[in-house]
């Protein structure tokens, strides 16, 4: 190629701001997994025209997507570990941007945590590497308290973040782990409610409390009961008749939720 054509190709080439924007525009109509497709390609194409301390925004929106890409799955595939593992990586060079907390990390996570104010790289750093648990229990009963340590550091930097998320988030992870890996079900259920007091309309936090406190789970984290049918049928009664709100991409998921989970409870309950 000749050095003119290369000149005119690099002026034609779509600068990191094009993309972004593109990105951006994707990522607000994400509601299909081609949407979603297309941001997460968006944003990890400007993510290397970005310097360094510039690419904490991208990698939070990378981490968030692989995450959110999975609910257009049936569940529990292969694919879906590959994204959670990616989203757990993007958030992980988010948290790393930190260089205190890149030093310790290794260490003492619990004190490299301590150096974050990036909420949303503490809770799709989370999100994702908890969703992990599920494909490895081994490898999750070593990690739980790292994950712990994210939502902690939430809660204490901005409790009312996404919704109230790491409050659902780790109530959920109260109530379903085992007292030995620092389980507390009345704990779990306190940050549930606290969810819901911080952000009643964002209604992943009423599935989630009907979810985690209404039905009964083993020690491998699978519903094998129900304990409030009752907390069961109003929560999600209300979530699948309330109105989509702020929140179209998660209350859109919620209802989704609220209706296969209403359903299991009355297989379950014989109702």
């Amino acid at each position: 190629m000749s050095l003119t054509l290369v000149k005119v190709a690099l002026a034609d080439a779509p600068s990191a701001t094009d993309l972004l924007a593109q990105a951006n525009a994707a990522f607000d109509q994400r509601s299909s997994a081609q949407a979603m497709d297309e941001a997460i390609s968006y944003y990890r194409q400007c993510l290397p025209m970005l310097p360094p301390q510039s690419q904490s925004f991208v990698l939070d929106r990378l981490s968030q997507c692989c995450y959110e890409l999975t609910t257009f799955s049936p569940g529990n595939t292969a694919n879906d570990k590959k994204l959670f593992a990616q989203g757990k990586d993007y958030g992980l060079r988010s948290l790393r941007l930190n260089p205190a907390f890149a030093r310790l990390e290794n260490e003492n996570f619990a004190g490299a945590v301590s150096h974050i104010t990036d909420p949303a790289a503490l809770l799709w750093t989370a999100n994702n590497w908890g969703a992990l648990f599920g494909y490895n229990l081994l490898q999750g009963m070593t990690d739980v308290g790292k994950v712990k340590a994210l939502y902690e550091r939430g809660i204490k930097i901005d409790e009312g973040y996404w919704g109230g998320s790491f409050h659902n988030a780790l109530g959920a992870m109260l109530i379903t782990l085992p007292s030995f890996l620092g389980g507390d079900p009345d704990q779990g259920k306190a940050h549930l409610k606290r969810a819901i007091a911080l952000a009643p309309d964002y209604l992943e936090n009423r599935v989630v409390y009907a979810q985690y406190w209404g039905f009964t789970y083993d020690l491998f984290g699978k519903v094998n009961g129900i304990r409030d049918l009752s907390l069961i049928q109003r929560e999600f009664q209300f979530v699948i008749s309330a109105p989509i709100g702020d929140w179209p991409f998660w209350n859109a998921e919620a209802k989704k939720e609220a209706k296969a989970l209403l359903q299991k409870s009355q297989e379950i309950s014989g109702t």
